[in-house]
């Protein structure tokens, strides 16, 4: 599979791609350097939104605009104008913690986790957010990431990324109810810390593997481990499945933690990747059903 850069620019802390069908944009957000990144294959042009404080997550709405989930809490982004409003933050009273990873489900509730800024172990929650309403779902998880639902939503996939573990929840699509949690995939160590997530079409998840030079695909119902591909860099966030047919997998990656001798052995920490065509293909994103 041939691996390509989209643009030279590099993140500090690359994460959480989305795509954007109806913009034909890839989307994903730098979470140290506070930013939401939109690359436009129309006009092949990159734009950069300043959150100006950590951010965890950024998911599409339905009126174009963005919802993102920062260290203030749940915001919206009007991407024309670059205007922010904050809407909630279910965790102000717990000012060492911010969001990570998040996505919307198919009734258009933004799932987003939060943990402690030093990692501290089972500080953190997820939450699900309908633009009136909050409700936490998961409790004392550490590094909330890999969040995402099979094709017929009746099944939510998560990774607490240092259990090295995948689990299953039963998923309620119209109540957002989850229950029966299982541990589907146990992954070894040395394949490096799982991160993001996302599925494709034959129910097949792939994760990013901080650390761990890889992405892979694994088989949730059996737990094998069926393929996975080298990438450049060591530090892996996040991939997704876009382009005009789904069939494109973008991959995040990070130069945080990297020595000045490691940044030097891996120029392209922190880059955008894109596999083209890869062979599968992936789900489309869901949005967010807030209504100014």
């Amino acid at each position: 599979m041939k691996i390509e850069t989209l643009t030279t620019h590099l993140c500090t802390l690359g994460e959480g791609p989305v795509w954007d069908a109806a913009n034909n944009a890839i989307i994903w957000v730098d979470i140290m350097e506070g930013a939401i990144h939109q690359y436009s294959f129309a006009d092949e042009n990159l734009t950069t939104f300043s959150i100006g404080e950590l951010i965890g997550c950024v998911a599409l709405c339905k009126n174009d605009d963005l919802i993102f989930a920062s260290r203030s809490g749940f915001g919206l982004l009007d991407r024309n104008n670059g205007y922010r409003k904050l809407l909630y933050h279910p965790e102000s009273h717990l000012p060492t913690n911010r969001f990570n990873d998040g996505k919307c489900d198919v009734a258009g509730r933004l799932w987003a986790g939060t943990m402690a800024i030093d990692e501290m172990e089972g500080a953190g929650s997820v939450f699900s957010f309908d633009g009136k309403n909050t409700e936490k779902k998961i409790a004392n998880t550490t590094i909330s990431n890999g969040m995402v639902w099979n094709a017929d939503n009746t099944i939510l996939y998560f990774i607490d990324t240092p259990t090295f573990e995948v689990v299953s929840y039963q998923f309620d699509a119209i109540t957002g109810n989850i229950s029966r949690k299982k541990v589907v995939i146990k992954i070894p160590q040395e394949d490096g810390h799982p991160d993001g997530m996302t599925i494709d079409t034959e129910g097949m998840l792939w994760i990013a593997h901080w650390d761990g030079w890889q992405v892979t695909r694994w088989n949730p119902l059996t737990g094998e481990k069926l393929s996975f591909i080298q990438m450049p860099v060591s530090k892996v966030t996040s991939c997704v499945f876009g382009g005009p047919e789904l069939k494109d997998l973008f991959i995040t990656s990070a130069q945080k933690g990297l020595t000045e001798k490691a940044l030097k052995e891996q120029p392209l920490a922190g880059a955008l990747f894109v596999i083209r065509n890869c062979g599968y293909q992936g789900l489309p994103a869901f949005e967010f059903n807030y209504l100014n």
